[in-house]
């Protein structure tokens, strides 16, 4: 299954930083993302955007997980002639990440 069919994702970005939130449309699925969506899968996922350290935060009064992408904006969207220097395109290629459901 891919993330798409159960959550929803909004990218951000700060200099060379990508910050990428995943929200679950259903708030029973939070614990089977929390488990299944690793910031190792996650970096795993995003190799050829992602240079850098992936950090996950947790915050389950939202039922949301948030990724801290390092060295994801070719230098950041001042320095950076990438088409998409903000990464916000990069939240639909992080929902297209396989998951399994049990």
């Amino acid at each position: 299954m891919k993330l798409y069919e159960i959550a929803h994702s909004r990218a951000g970005d700060k200099g060379n930083t990508l910050t990428l939130s995943l929200i679950p449309y259903d708030e029973k699925d939070y614990a089977m993302l929390c488990e299944q969506v690793t910031a190792e899968k996650v970096k795993a996922h995003l190799l050829h955007f992602v240079k850098g350290e992936v950090i996950r935060y947790e915050m389950p009064n939202i039922s949301s997980l948030l990724f801290v992408c390092h060295d994801a904006l070719s230098g950041g969207v001042t320095i950076s002639l990438a088409l998409d220097a903000h990464g916000k395109t990069l939240s639909y290629v992080f929902l297209e990440m396989e998951i399994d459901i049990n």
